[in-house]
């Protein structure tokens, strides 16, 4: 795979030796390691080669930024099938080189073994360029909570292919994150109290953060409005439910042998039925009250199925981080919310209900 993957300017012994050698000109080498495992994290029947490759490399990459790093290598180590094609490992190191590229990164060795099924470890290397590692645990009261990057698109994505729908914008999200790589070394700059990047769901990854720092964030839902795009999305996959639904237990679903008389209580179903008297406009605002108010519970039902892919939907990677009141922050970071004394972290002042994001061992 050498041939795939170039080197970069900091790779000073690359693929083919027994270790590669990286020059680190600020001394200290922020490092990071994730799985990717088939059937946990991608199937290959969504996901083309060049999409886990992007996914592989982002997961680590997005790692190093949290961190306040410039990502400078990955290692990556990629066990397959005897059966897989050359062509697919091609277009995973393709897509692997690719991502590195959005980050100023390059791969520089790795391993390869046989598996049942695809498996990949990447190991990140970054470059702090003089600056402290920004952490987990340097928030405090009174900060800023803000994020740059989208939230809730990848979760998205994950629905719409569930529900059979390949074709949108958020699928891409799902199968190809993008994080926003310079905002971690551009939040060290602005004096970041504490970083991490979303990939387990905004809930739960500033759990992290609040844990960490010994502080409660809370989190105002005006500023995570779900956006148009999810909006579309979360009706499109109810319509999917509600279709799929209908061919399940729809008329026709269940047909009587042939020749089997129906019985007297379908005859009687199929007869017409007398009604009440009723007024023609007592009827047409009945039936116009009934309209308005499945329409509104279908609204409302939508709009929680979209802020709950941006509260805990993960695999974004993007970057949330807490900055000192007063911070003058860039237009991509958008505050979310504060650090408050106490423990954990709640939406409006109040515990969120449901899962705060993904659960590794569940």
């Amino acid at each position: 795979m050498s041939a795939w993957l170039p080197p970069g300017p900091r790779t000073l012994v690359g693929i083919g030796d027994d270790a590669a050698v990286l020059a680190v000109p600020d001394g200290r080498v922020v490092a990071t390691t994730d799985f990717l495992l088939e059937g946990r994290h991608f199937r290959r029947d969504w996901s083309g080669p060049a999409d886990v490759g992007h996914k592989a490399a982002a997961r680590s990459l997005a790692d190093l930024a949290a961190m306040g790093a410039e990502p400078s290598a990955l290692l990556v180590a990629l066990a397959a099938p005897p059966g897989l094609r050359v062509s697919w490992a091609r277009k995973l190191a393709e897509g692997l080189a690719a991502e590195c590229a959005r980050a100023g990164a390059h791969v520089i060795g790795g391993d390869t073994a046989r598996a049942d099924q695809v498996l990949l470890a990447v190991t990140g290397l970054g470059d702090l360029a003089g600056r402290a590692p920004v952490l987990r645990s340097g928030a405090a009261p009174g900060d800023l909570v803000a994020v740059a990057g989208p939230l809730g698109a990848a979760a998205a994505g994950l629905a719409l292919l569930s529900a059979g729908i390949t074709q949108d914008p958020l699928v891409t999200a799902h199968l190809r994150p993008a994080p926003p790589y310079d905002a971690g070394p551009e939040a060290a700059g602005l004096g970041a109290t504490a970083m991490i990047d979303i990939s387990d769901g905004l809930l739960a990854d500033l759990g992290h953060v609040a844990a960490a720092s010994g502080v409660r964030i809370d989190l105002a839902s005006d500023a995570l409005r779900p956006g148009d795009a999810l909006l579309a999305a979360a009706r499109a996959v109810r319509a999917a439910a509600r279709h799929a639904s209908l061919g399940r237990t729809g008329p026709g679903s269940r047909p009587d042998p042939a020749g089997t008389p129906p019985s007297e209580e379908a005859r009687q179903s199929e007869a017409p039925q007398l009604e009440a008297p009723q007024g023609e406009a007592e009827q047409g605002e009945a039936e116009q009250g009934e309209a308005e108010q499945g329409e509104a519970e279908q609204g409302e039902a939508k709009q929680n199925e979209a802020l709950r892919w941006v509260l805990s939907g993960g695999e974004d990677h993007s970057l949330a981080a807490t900055f000192r009141p007063g911070t003058r922050l860039p237009p991509r970071w958008r505050v979310i919310g504060a650090v408050l004394p106490g423990h954990g972290v709640v939406v409006n002042g109040q515990p969120w209900p449901q899962a705060p994001g993904w659960d590794h061992f569940a």
